[in-house]
């Protein structure tokens, strides 16, 4: 039988060295939630948040049967459990994802040069109550906001930041999840509005709203275009790693 686990305390160690602030918000209970088979002593955990799940400790069958309902996006620890991933769900789909270093040290002055890049006729604003209604309307922008458990949730432990034309939201970055100490940041812009640097304006912004509050902008990167605009920002790239989507 799977289990939510209350004292996360005791799967801490299971997840040792894995830099993922995904796993954070679950160790730290700020978002998301462990899963065990055995509560007392567990060897196993499965830790989700989101749509992300993230597998540790002795690979077991039970646990990856567990995943919620809906597009998850698995991530194994080791092999053994990548084969497991793999047996119980054959049509998944096997990608690589780009890890980003987590201990950036970022210019300020160049951030918000990146400000003055914003064309006429669009607007920057910090997403509030009415802004994350907005958010939702739209499949490319739902993920700014649609983490966190409803609107009170989010404008408490969120953080973010859209452009705005003609009333309507053409790209943004936001938290995707939150941690103590920082939040994992979703980025998009809708198809016709790219390459305006749109993305990179928003991201700025929203970096200097979080190093202003002492929180860290953490960076995981879907594509090498991600990676790009990371690297513009002043992130550095530190290794692929497999996940499995499963819909």
């Amino acid at each position: 039988m799977v289990y939510a686990l209350e004292d996360t305390s005791k799967v801490k160690g299971l997840f040792e060295g894995w830099q993922e602030t995904l796993i954070t918000s679950c160790l730290q209970k700020v978002m998301g939630r462990i899963f065990v088979t055995d509560q007392s002593e567990p060897a196993s955990a499965f830790a989700f948040v989101g749509c992300f799940g993230f597998f540790a400790g002795k690979p077991d069958l039970e646990l990856v049967k567990s995943k919620p309902e809906g597009f998850s996006i698995l991530t194994p620890q080791d092999r053994q459990w990548a084969e497991l991933i793999e047996n119980t769900y054959p049509d998944a789909k096997k990608v690589t994802r780009y890890a980003i270093r987590k201990d950036t040290r970022f210019d300020i002055h160049t951030l918000k040069k990146n400000l003055l890049l914003l064309p006429d006729g669009y607007e920057l604003k910090a997403i509030d109550a009415e802004l994350y209604d907005k958010c939702l309307e739209s499949p490319v922008t739902a993920d700014f906001v649609s983490s966190f458990q409803g609107k009170a949730a989010y404008l408490r432990d969120g953080r973010g930041v859209v452009v705005v034309r003609n009333g309507e939201i053409v790209s943004g970055a936001s938290s995707y999840s939150r941690y103590r100490e920082g939040i994992e940041i979703e980025v998009d812009t809708v198809e016709a509005e790219r390459r305006k640097h749109l993305a990179l304006i928003a991201c700025s912004a929203l970096i200097l709203r979080c190093l202003d509050e002492g929180l860290y902008p953490s960076w995981d990167a879907q594509n090498m275009v991600s990676v790009r605009l990371a690297e513009k920002l002043g992130y550095q790239f530190d290794h692929e790693y497999t996940v499995y989507e499963v819909t």
